[in-house]
Formats: C-alpha cells, structure tokens, sequence
C-alpha cells in the first residue's frame, strides 16, 4: 500500500518535468549558425576576425542594415513588404548633403547638424507616408507600390545631386557614425542590458515551459551573445554610436510589438486581415503607420549612412532592401505575416554582415556574394513554408 502510494507520487511530481519542453532549435538556429559562421572566420583569419577593433567597426556596419530590418519585420508582419527603403536611404543622404555643403549648414556647427538630420527623416517619413497612404486607402498591393517608390526615389536622388556625390559633412555630422560613447557609460548600458536579460532567464525559469536542460542551453547561446560584443566594446574604445542608435530603436521596437495595442494589431492584420477589421482593428490606419515608420527609419539610416561615408552618394543603398529582407526572413518571420520578432531579426541582420564581412576576407567576388544571399533567402522562404505546411496537417 505504501509502496503504491509512493509510487503514485513520484509519478505526479515527474510529470511536470515530463511535460515541459525541450530545447527549441527553430528559435535558436541563427544564433547557433551565427556562432558557428564566427568561429569558421576566427579560424580562417587566425583570429583576426574576433580583434575588438574590427568587431567593433562590424557592428557599426551592420547597425544600418538592422535598423531597417525593424520597420521590415513590421511591415512583413502584416503580409507586406517594402522594396524602396534602399532608395529611401539614398534619397534622405543626398537630402543631407545638399543641406550641409551646397546650402552651408555645414557651417553652422551643431545647429545645422540638427537641422540636417530633420530633413532627412522627414524625406523617409515622407516616402513612407505615401507609400502606405497609396497602399492602405486605395489597396493597391505594396510589391507595386513599394517598386515605385523605389525608382522614384533613386531618380530623384540622381536628379537632385546631379548624379554626382556630395561632400565633406560637417564634422559634428560625421560625429553621428563614427563617435563613441564613453566607456563608463557603455559599462552602465551593458549592465542595464545584463540586468533586463537575467530577468528574462528568471520569468522563463518560473514559467516551467522548458526543461532545465533546454534552460541551460539556451543561456550559454543567449551568454555568449552577450559576452563578446561587451567585452569587444569595453576593450575598444567604448559603444560606438550607431549601434547605440540600433539598441534604441529595436527596444522601442520590441516595446511595441509586445506591449502595446500598435503591436498587437500589426499581428492581428498580418494573421487575417479581415477578421482582424471585424474585430474593429483600425486596419487602414496601422498598416499606414507602418509603412510610415519604415520611412522614418529609412531617413535615419539616411543620416548613419551619409556620416559614416563623409559624403552622399545617389549610388548608395543599391539592393539594401535585400539585405533588410534576407534579415527579417532568416530570423524567423513569415513573410505571409502575423509571425515574427524583431529580436530574430537584428540577429538575421548580424547574420548576413557577418557574412558579407566575411565573404570580404576571404576575397569572394560580389557577383557570387550576391548568388549567397539569394540562396540564403530562399532556404529561409523555403523553411517558412514547409514549416507552415506542417502546422496545417
């Protein structure tokens, strides 16, 4: 009788260990492949790929590219897509450059910095703003919109700069891309983020959704992601500011997406457009903020990319919008919506400069890069579907 009584309570006290899950390989598979494509180049350059120097300038690089992945996440979101951001970043650059030199704001120190940073964003939220308006009033489908918004733009950046590129910025303006925050101050924003990630490990832990195997996993892949970029940064010369700027905007994004009735919507569109309506979601009216705010975010890269080069070229941002997408997709969004975060995301967009960084080291010719990338999508695209195909058996 005892014997059964115990029996029967080792039972019940395992069964919750047998019903929580094990370690999600779908979530974490860019991060694992992220980590490993890290390793091969630290292999391959002698080390030279993991320098703090040169992780540094990467995610100074990357920060424009990821930056456009959040507005992209939340355009795919809702079953949309945005072809013109590219052109969008050229156009808000040469908006800048006229600005600073030919209309001598440039001069004006930190005042005409401002103002040429207003400028630019207000161009992409301008170019957002129509192409949402175009595509939620009057329902036309975003691929056409968004395809001529993209020549449209890139025209009048080759008009308006007379196909010529534009230089040098100010250098408070060059100050944007490529100063630095100090190292106390970036030791504090690492400890805030430190402190925010191991409450996160807490409240998953409480959940007891994941076994403590799959628990640990997870925070040695989410611990190294977080290690090395704080090490490279406090090594260096502290966080550089474009990433700073990526920082801020993907936890506002996150914010959103998670927290507020904006997000919820953007999911709710993306996963059935018309239950979504009858459930009085104000459909018109987020899907023209969205794409209004890929435009914003569009001109603030404008401005990232325009420092970092010290000049602006109509010539920039050609097929940005690829990588932007390839990021969205291969960090796990379903490009027909209502699936995805922005956190996958920004680990996509590490993913694909890290390979462009890369494919650069070892002297791969661009033509091929580009067949990479393409295939890379691809896979993705092909991943989503056969994932969505499984879920409907």
């Amino acid at each position: 009788m005892n014997s059964n009584i115990l029996s029967q309570k080792k039972s019940s006290s395992s069964a919750p260990d047998q019903e929580r899950g094990g370690f999600d390989f779908k979530k974490y598979s860019t991060i694992m492949a992220l980590i490993i494509l890290f390793i091969f180049l630290a292999i391959m350059t002698e080390g030279g790929f993991l320098d703090a120097r040169n992780f540094t300038n990467l995610t100074r690089q990357i920060s424009v590219n990821a930056i456009l992945a959040v507005g992209m996440t939340m355009v795919i979101l809702t079953a949309g897509i945005d072809l013109s951001v590219g052109s969008v970043v050229a156009l808000s650059g040469v908006v800048a450059g006229l600005l600073q030199v030919n209309m001598g704001l440039a001069g004006m120190g930190v005042s005409g910095t401002i103002l040429s940073i207003l400028a630019c964003v207000a161009t992409g939220f301008l170019c957002g703003t129509i192409n949402g308006g175009l595509i939620a009033v009057f329902k036309i489908p975003p691929f056409v919109i968004t395809l001529g918004m993209m020549v449209i733009a890139r025209g009048l950046a080759l008009i308006i700069s007379d196909s010529s590129a534009i230089s040098p910025m100010s250098p408070s303006f060059k100050w944007l891309a490529k100063g630095f925050m100090s190292t106390e101050l970036t030791i504090l924003l690492l400890a805030g983020v430190l402190a925010f990630w191991v409450k996160s490990l807490i409240a998953r832990f409480k959940e007891g959704k994941r076994s403590t195997s799959a628990l640990f996993f997870a925070f040695l892949l989410e611990a190294i992601c977080i290690s090395f970029p704080a090490y490279a940064f406090i090594s260096d010369r502290g966080l550089p500011l474009p990433t700073l700027s990526l920082i801020v905007i993907a936890g506002l994004g996150i914010f959103v997406l998670r927290k507020l009735p904006f997000g919820r919507y953007i999911f709710a569109i993306g996963g059935n457009e018309e239950a979504a309506a009858l459930s009085g979601v104000p459909v018109t009216k987020i899907k023209w903020a969205t794409y209004a705010l890929i435009g914003t975010l569009a001109g603030v890269c404008g401005v990232i990319l325009t420092a970092r080069l010290n000049s602006a070229t109509p010539t920039e941002g050609n097929l940005m919008e690829l990588d932007a997408i390839a990021a969205v997709v291969i960090g796990g969004t379903s490009l027909m919506g209502g699936l995805g975060t922005i956190t996958g995301s920004i680990i996509g967009a590490f993913l694909i400069g890290t390979l462009n960084n890369g494919m650069d080291l070892l002297d791969i010719n661009s033509n091929y890069q580009m067949v990479i990338k393409g295939l890379i999508i691809i896979f993705a695209v092909w991943s989503d579907a056969r994932t969505k195909q499984k879920a409907k058996a």
